[in-house]
């Protein structure tokens, strides 16, 4: 928690969903409003509304022989905000066992060469990176277990610990569907019936809980 007197920390929510009226979205904002309850000061960047391009361009292709590039302003401006964030969150549905095309693109063009990495000591140094992702997988199904070791490797080591964070976790919040999904022995998906009523908001009561201990946790490290 924050100290008495001392300036309030700053966190950056990552939210990478084309609807505002997702689950992704109703995630992150809950993520938002216990950051702020543990002192931080919250830097909502919303990538879809804020008419992000995840679409890498020449002004913002890294050039492996200049480590000083000025990137588009756009770039720049995220990158600022990074910068100016002690602790990073992002909030994405899980496609492909990875994340989605927009958080992937933001990481191409804004995690870039001589800002997040290709330095002795990156600028990303000391800050702290959650990744909320979340699956329609149910929680007994087979794949969760490998699907989490995947996101842990690609987002924990192989962007943040790369680009110089000091802690990153992964939080895998499962069975975030209406429609129950999971694989059979022999590896068939089954797709249930939906869920409604109040089976439904026991449900997503459930994957709230689990989002908030995820944040609390983290807001305690």
């Amino acid at each position: 928690m924050k100290q008495h007197g001392s300036p309030a920390r700053t966190a950056l929510v990552v939210v990478a969903h084309h609807r505002t009226d997702s689950l992704t979205r109703h995630t992150a904002d809950r993520a938002a409003a216990r950051l702020e309850t543990a002192g931080y000061r919250i830097d909502l960047l919303d990538l879809h509304t804020e008419g992000f391009d995840p679409r890498m361009n020449v002004a913002d292709q890294p050039d492996w022989g200049n480590r000083e590039k000025t990137y588009s302003d756009e770039v720049r401006a995220h990158m600022q905000r990074i910068v100016d964030a002690d602790v990073v969150v992002a909030v994405f549905p899980v496609y492909w066992q990875s994340v989605p095309a927009l958080l992937k693109g933001w990481i191409d063009r804004v995690w870039n060469y001589g800002f997040a990495y290709g330095r002795s000591r990156p600028r990303l140094t000391g800050k702290r990176m959650l990744w909320l992702g979340l699956a329609g997988a149910t929680a007994d199904d087979p794949v969760v277990e490998g699907m989490h070791s995947i996101l842990e490797t690609n987002l924990s080591e192989g962007i943040a610990y790369y680009c110089g964070f000091s802690r990153s976790t992964v939080g895998l919040l499962t069975d975030a569907e209406e429609r129950p999904q999971r694989l059979d022995a022999e590896g068939n998906l089954l797709v249930g019936e939906a869920v409604t009523g109040a089976e439904r908001e026991a449900q997503y009561a459930a994957l709230d809980r689990r989002a908030r201990e995820f944040v609390d946790r983290f807001a305690a490290e």
